[in-house]
């Protein structure tokens, strides 16, 4: 029993070994059957191939007249300023006007003290009264040698002599009164005035300040011209501009309108700003566009021929501006570097990179690479 059930057992196990029988054999396709599915794939490709492709828009470069308008900021100064001093030094011993105030040509701007000029005054006087007594009795001696001289009682040396001491002492008085009258001009200078009309813009000393002669104590503003003054970069003055006048607004009402002409180009860039400053002469200039009121300068310049492109276009290859243009005989892509001019409201003005005639992708390069075949949706114009 023992064997026989391992026997059993053993049969078993071979069977399980064995492969199992296939009841039906597949039927082999036939020719027939088998053209249709080829052509459902080959559909299918067809179908994954087109969608493959990236859809862009293209435009055609062209050369074509650009005027550029050009918006600057800029405010109102004063066609001439000037610096306001003291013509001797001195103690300030009052201050009379305020920074923005307007004042009158001869409107006491401050004071000095005057205890040193007047007396210098004094002194002056004195030394005039002294020359006018020795003039007198010079006066006096030369009438008298002059008499005797009539009469034959004296010498022509004395009568000579009197004669030099009384043109001696004439000129004292006259070198007296010129003393006087320097030491009161002197003293008119404690007062301080301006000459002209105008507005104080800077105050640079107080009320008991000590100044030398000629330390510049207000500023003033003229009145009379003004001009608009813009900050403008080095490259808008490569080109001249189509005019000279220049269309002025007030910022804070546009109503208020200017005509102006360039006045001065400063010759430097300035440190500050790192631009150029440009003076436009207003004259007259609107009363509402008073001194540092804010102002919009509108100029054009001079028509040029060039290629511009929508802003769209414009991609950055090689850490330098770009633009796919496309092959149209294998209908592939290609980055191009381009200079720019400037930037002209929605569109890029370029001075080179891209020639007339070629075609420029304007939608669609944000998925782009170098050599890709594309479809071309539908072309624009610049």
């Amino acid at each position: 029993m023992r064997h026989g059930a391992i026997l059993q057992f053993g049969l078993l196990a071979a069977c399980a070994a064995l492969p199992a029988r296939a009841e039906t054999a597949p039927a082999a396709p036939s020719a027939g059957a088998a053209m249709p599915a080829a052509g459902a794939a080959a559909d299918e490709a067809a179908r994954t191939g087109n969608r493959a492709l990236a859809q862009v828009k293209v435009v055609t470069a062209a050369r074509a007249p650009v005027s550029a308008e050009v918006v600057l900021t800029g405010d109102i100064q004063a066609k001439f300023l000037s610096n306001v001093a003291f013509r001797v030094s001195g103690k300030i011993r009052a201050r009379l006007v305020e920074v923005g105030e307007h004042v009158e040509a001869d409107q006491v701007l401050a004071r000095l003290e005057q205890q040193e000029q007047q007396v210098n005054v004094d002194t002056a006087q004195a030394a005039l009264a002294s020359a006018e007594a020795l003039a007198t009795q010079a006066k006096v001696t030369f009438e008298r040698q002059q008499s005797l001289m009539r009469s034959g009682y004296t010498t022509r040396t004395t009568y000579d002599q009197a004669e030099q001491t009384l043109r001696t002492t004439q000129a004292s008085v006259d070198s007296a009164k010129a003393a006087l009258a320097t030491a009161r001009e002197q003293f008119s200078y404690t007062d301080l005035k301006a000459g002209v009309a105008g507005i104080i813009t800077a105050r640079n000393a107080e009320a008991g300040q000590v100044v030398q002669s000629g330390q510049t104590v207000f500023t003033l503003a003229q009145d009379g011209t003004r001009d608009a003054v813009f900050i403008v970069s080095e490259t808008l003055l490569a080109e001249p501009p189509e005019s000279r006048e220049v269309e002025i607004l007030l910022q804070s009402d546009p109503r208020v309108r200017a005509v102006g002409t360039v006045r001065e180009i400063s010759p430097a860039v300035d440190p500050s700003s790192g631009g150029v400053r440009v003076k436009i002469g207003l004259d007259p200039a609107p009363a509402a566009m008073s001194l540092g009121a804010v102002v919009i300068g509108r100029g054009r310049f001079r028509p040029q021929e060039a290629v511009t492109l929508p802003w769209s276009a414009l991609f950055r290859w090689r850490d330098r501006p770009a633009v796919w243009v496309l092959d149209p005989e294998s209908r592939t892509v290609t980055p191009k570097t381009v200079g720019i001019a400037r930037y002209a409201g929605s569109a890029i003005v370029l001075s080179g990179g891209v020639a007339p005639g070629e075609q420029v992708v304007t939608a669609g390069i944000q998925l782009l690479r170098p050599g890709q075949a594309v479809a071309v949706a539908g072309e624009g114009t610049p």
